[in-house]
């Protein structure tokens, strides 16, 4: 099964639903969202699968590419997760041979996660796939609005 085969639209609604606009909660900031992640989410995790990767444990592995060398306790509040919920994709990871923990840097008694190199292929492989169905599931958006639409979602997580 291609990519292309699983990608649906969106805000799909079944056909005896009324236009998302029109839904009570069609403008509640919240539910659109909290769709947008699911539908998104759904469709990463189809692409992703093809690189025994899940959305959370590419989110670790992106981390453990990043030139930062985050900690594991700072990966959890990144991805605002539980460190003991990062410390199992860690190990998911690990056993893939995707990563590798090794000593802090400036504090020996912290772990960071460092990606091996094949963890850096896996990862740039499954990046272009994601970009790829990050374009379908924004398809409606043209390439600006799409950058837009994250510009401003980043101005707001960061309130910047």
């Amino acid at each position: 099964m291609t990519n292309e085969q699983t990608l649906v639209p969106v805000l799909a609604v079944d056909d005896d639903s009324s236009d998302l606009a029109e839904l009570p909660i069609g403008n509640d900031l919240g539910f659109l969202l909290a769709k947008l992640h699911a539908t998104g989410s759904q469709l990463t995790n189809v692409t992703l699968a093809e690189f025994g990767l899940k959305e959370r444990s590419f989110s670790v592995l992106a981390l453990a590419c990043w030139d930062r060398h985050p900690t594991q306790r700072e990966m959890a509040a990144l991805l605002t997760l539980d460190p003991s919920q990062i410390v199992a994709l860690i190990d998911e990871l690990e056993s893939a041979q995707l990563v590798e923990r090794k000593p802090g840097i400036m504090d020996r008694r912290q772990r960071i996660l460092l990606a091996t190199a094949k963890g850096r292929r896996v990862y740039s492989d499954a990046r272009a796939a994601v970009g790829e169905t990050e374009r379908a599931q924004l398809g409606a958006l043209t390439p600006e609005e799409a950058e837009t639409v994250k510009s401003l979602l980043r101005k707001v997580l960061l309130h910047t």
